[in-house]
């Protein structure tokens, strides 16, 4: 019997450290060789977009593929679990457990990277999924301050009150980009702006920035300076990067950043990337895997058979 999943059930039964676990086994299983992830395909249609993308999880015995479609300025999520041998597992909506996993593979990226602790934390948005990135972050890291910015002076306000009482760390809701920024150990950029927010000069020289927002090659949330001057870029896939990283597809057409310096996340969490002596500014472009979508579909689905009282279906067994 296949279970079915809403976000109401998601957000019931979904905990972050086991999304973080799930999502870094993932990515180990990745770099030996034993996951397997293929890029998100688009396809296009008048009013609409089609996105799907899918991928092998065997640590978690499991396949999927996660498709959404966006239309009228609506998304709507969905991914599809089946095991090992080949029946369907669940069908889940999931939008909630796609914002989990991203926030999850930052923190992964930041604890492979292993950025600076305690540390001071930049959020540059406040939408949906920055509150999973300031959510993951904890729980990785000792968060010396947390700093947020938005345009929208009552947003980011809101957002600061509301992460300093969930997190119980000090915030500060920062007047300017620049100056939640400025003495960072951790920048985040999760927005859908199609211009850069920040500013290389902003960037302290050990920095770590995460660049989550833009999986558009004519979007940009880094400019191409900083992408020059990053020591270190690390890329969730690169045959993904390549598709759909405007950051990094817009520097490299200004001849600032050359394919060949990219790292993929893979490599560092297995240990085929060696930390500097001296390290740089670190960049991770991250655009979202099928194989964290399946890797957090696996714990969802595995809480959801402890505990009972789901949904189910007889459908494609």
């Amino acid at each position: 019997m296949a279970l079915i999943l809403r976000e109401s059930d998601v957000q019931d039964l979904i905990e972050m450290d086991d999304v973080i676990a799930a999502v870094e086994a993932a990515m180990r299983e990745l770099g030996e060789g034993d996951a397997h992830n293929e890029p998100r395909r688009r396809a296009f249609a008048p009013g609409g977009l089609l996105n799907v993308m899918f991928a092998s999880y065997p640590g978690g015995k499991c396949t999927g593929l996660k498709v959404y479609t966006v239309s009228d300025g609506h998304v709507r999520f969905m991914v599809a679990m089946f095991g090992l041998d080949g029946a369907l597992e669940a069908l889940i909506e999931s939008d909630f457990m796609g914002a989990y996993r991203t926030g999850a593979a930052t923190a992964v990226a930041v604890r492979a990277l292993g950025s600076a602790i305690p540390a001071k934390i930049a959020i540059i948005g406040t939408g949906w999924q920055a509150a999973t990135q300031a959510l993951a972050l904890s729980r990785v890291v000792e968060i010396d301050q947390l700093r947020v910015y938005s345009r929208n002076a009552e947003k980011r306000a809101a957002f600061a009150a509301e992460q300093g009482e969930q997190l119980g760390v000090e915030t500060v809701a920062a007047e300017t980009a620049e100056a939640a920024v400025r003495g960072a150990d951790i920048v985040v950029t999760v927005t859908t702006s199609q211009a850069p927010v920040i500013e290389a000069d902003w960037v302290e020289p050990q920095a770590l920035v995460a660049a989550i927002g833009s999986n558009f090659r004519n979007r940009a949330e880094l400019p191409a300076e900083l992408i020059a001057r990053a020591q270190t870029v690390v890329v969730d896939q690169l045959a993904a990067a390549q598709l759909e990283s405007g950051d990094l597809i817009q520097a490299a057409e200004a001849g600032r950043f050359d394919w060949s310096q990219a790292v993929e996340l893979a490599s560092v969490v297995v240990g085929r990337w060696e930390r500097p002596e001296h390290p740089g500014i670190t960049v991770f472009e991250s655009h979202g895997l099928a194989l964290w979508d399946v890797a957090a579909a696996s714990v969802v689905v595995a809480a959801a058979r402890r505990r009972g009282g789901y949904e189910e279906m007889e459908f494609l067994s």
